[in-house]
């Protein structure tokens, strides 16, 4: 009988498995010392890297020894205690050697026939999710990889509950402020552009009932299918919570899901503080959690929770001849509540940690995490040189370096920049940028329970106290921005060139071949006076410059603007949120005249803005100042 030629004899598993965990000991107790981040480029890490696959055997400590020179310092550390952008994540030992048994074992959590432990632990572990958010006792879950795939087993589900097969009627509802992951979601499950409703969120980044209602009824009244409205329990920007029982009335008043994108900051429901804020959470249909954020296991390990739990296994189940072996069990088969049908059991590595600390343990660090992002808020308004953009919400706030007398706001924007990116080179600390109300903001994330207070402190300091040279040199390559004051006769009809371009605020730091090619994609249309050129909640992202006559800005009986020659408009349906996804129209426009304009494709603004960041910032101002108008 032939030799296995993958096996290893007990001794040297054991042995290897040593080795292992010192490496790992070792490098978690040298954390704090280390770069938060390191990034080669990719022909540095090529040459590190980069060599063809071995024919015959390598000594496994060398393996180890290339693992901890070239592989595991060239990353962003996520658990480390100054890694306080994106989500951070400090993993817990416990959870982590829960990954190993599972790995190790080789464990197919997808049947219960093949994985009764397992799948027991999965539910045990879900029941007590399920307790925590207030759900009851016919609800379910399933545990995935991470909140992105939360969210698109729940607009699924959702979809499949309500509706059925895809149909090109359906739209559900978004908050500008809702993580990517659902507009990739959605794009992955088949819906077009116009399906996704992008909601304009009030200044505090919230969901505005209202105008969700408003929207809704608008497109009931043009015979379409309004079936799922996505809110937020502590949104990416600013940790922002939607208003969960007016929303969750909505929806149930008009025969739609709510879904709440919990993976940010609903485990905080777990302490006494986080329970009030999240008021109304166990009235959505579904929620995502996400255990790898704020109950600290490793990734990867997400969760969804649905209610009514009937829903789950109606939206996945199928049931073929090459697994009729599953059934009659009486267990549950979780790959019948997603998309995976193998999948590795994620609950061992919760189950262990949460047990080997106790709930407390977890519930304290929560409260740990809120009273830093508190602290860092205090220290930063008690800061001359400093300003809040958004205060501490849940594990969240945004804030950023004054500027100085006669600095403009892109030097200001600038010297932000500057300090988020100097920190990241020289391995201080972590943190990452944002916009806000059209604005550039840094945003501080805590969730670490490594994190000290120390941490925050010095965090802070830094930033207030870090020197940024003068953005002068911008300033004197910029092309001057002209006055936007304008007269009815300024422009012919083919003679619109780039000097009158660069006449509109916006444009002024346009430069003469980029103003020529977005030019080229105009067509110019005329409007007679009471002529609709569009209506609130119409998806079209066609932008306009306004070349003779004038137009009335109207939401619902109220005049917002008035829009003469030189103007433009459209600017907020043509940015992208994301995916090619945005929002629909949020006024109507009316000719009041006689009305000349040039019309342009949303992709030409769009290119344009991405060439001159200037254009970019000035135009996301305006949309901004417009979307609060409208709202």
């Amino acid at each position: 009988m032939s030799r296995d030629p993958l096996a290893l004899d007990a001794e040297t598993m054991r042995r290897m498995g040593y080795d292992v965990v010192d490496l790992l000991v070792r490098r978690i107790g040298e954390l704090r010392d280390e770069p938060v981040i390191r990034t080669p480029t990719r022909s540095e890490m090529a040459a590190r890297l980069g060599d063809a696959a071995p024919e015959r055997a390598e000594d496994f400590g060398a393996l180890l020894r290339r693992l901890d020179e070239d592989v595991l310092p060239m990353v962003g550390h996520f658990d480390h205690p100054r890694f306080l952008g994106y989500i951070p994540g400090a993993g817990t030992w416990p959870g982590a050697l829960g990954d190993l048994i599972a790995a190790a074992a080789n464990i197919d959590a997808g049947a219960w026939r093949e994985a009764a432990g397992p799948s027991q632990l999965e539910l045990t572990v879900l029941d007590w999710f399920r307790e925590w958010i207030g759900y009851p006792s016919d609800a379910a879950g399933v545990l995935v990889s991470g909140g992105s795939a939360a969210n698109l087993t729940a607009i699924a589900c959702a979809r499949e509950a309500l509706v059925g097969p895809m149909s090109p009627r359906i739209v559900a509802y978004a908050s500008d402020q809702t993580h990517s992951s659902v507009a990739r979601a959605a794009r992955q499950l088949g819906f077009r552009p116009d399906q996704i409703r992008v909601m304009p969120s009030d200044d505090a980044g919230r969901m505005q009932p209202s105008v969700l209602a408003a929207a809704i009824d608008a497109d009931l009244a043009a015979t379409r299918l309004p079936f799922l409205v996505l809110a937020n329990a502590g949104t990416p920007n600013t940790g922002a919570i939607d208003p969960l029982p007016e929303l969750s009335a909505i929806c149930r008043e008009r025969g739609l899901w709510l879904h709440v994108d919990g993976a940010n900051g609903a485990f905080a429901v777990m302490t006494e503080r986080g329970r009030r804020a999240l008021a109304g959470l166990e009235l959505a249909d579904s929620v995502t959690l996400d255990p790898h954020k704020w109950l600290a296991m490793p990734f990867e390990v997400g969760c969804l929770m649905v209610r009514s739990g009937a829903h789950l296994e109606h939206a996945f189940e199928l049931h073929t001849e090459y697994l009729s072996e599953r059934s009659g069990s009486g267990g549950v088969d979780f790959a019948d509540r997603g998309l995976q049908l193998t999948r590795a059991s994620r609950a061992i590595k919760v189950w262990l940690s949460l047990r080997t600390f106790g709930v407390d343990a977890f519930r304290r660090a929560i409260d740990r995490a809120m009273d830093q992002v508190a602290l860092a808020q205090r220290r930063i308004e008690a800061d001359d040189r400093l300003e809040l953009v958004s205060p501490a919400s849940l594990g969240i706030l945004a804030f950023r370096r004054r500027g100085q007398d006669g600095e403009s706001s892109h030097e200001v924007d600038r010297k932000n920049e500057a300090i988020v990116r100097r920190l990241a080179e020289t391995g201080e600390a972590l943190l990452t940028s944002t916009l806000i109300a059209g604005r550039y903001a840094i945003r501080l994330c805590i969730l670490n329970h490594t994190t000290d207070d120390q941490d925050v402190i010095d965090v802070v300091d830094r930033v207030a106290s870090i020197e940024i040279a003068s953005a002068a040199d911008d300033q004197a390559t910029a092309v001057p921005v002209r006055s936007r004051a304008l007269d009815v006769g300024w422009l012919g009809v083919h003679e619109f060139d780039a000097d009158r371009l660069r006449s509109i605020s916006v444009f002024g730091s346009v430069a003469d071949d980029d103003a020529d090619r977005f030019l080229g994609m105009a067509r110019e249309v005329e409007y007679e006076r009471d002529a609709s050129v569009t209506e609130r909640w119409a998806f079209d992202r066609t932008f306009y410059l306004v070349v003779s006559g004038r137009l009335s800005v109207r939401v619902d009986d109220r005049e917002v603007n008035v829009l003469r020659p030189g103007d433009h408009f459209g600017e907020i349906a043509a940015i992208d949120w994301c995916r090619d996804f945005s929002y629909g129209r949020t006024a109507s426009v009316t000719a009041l005249e006689a009305t000349r304009l040039l019309a342009f494709p949303a992709a030409a603004l769009r290119d344009l803005m991405s060439a001159n960041p200037e254009v970019d910032r000035e135009m996301r101002g305006v949309a901004h100042a417009r979307l609060t108008a409208a709202v």
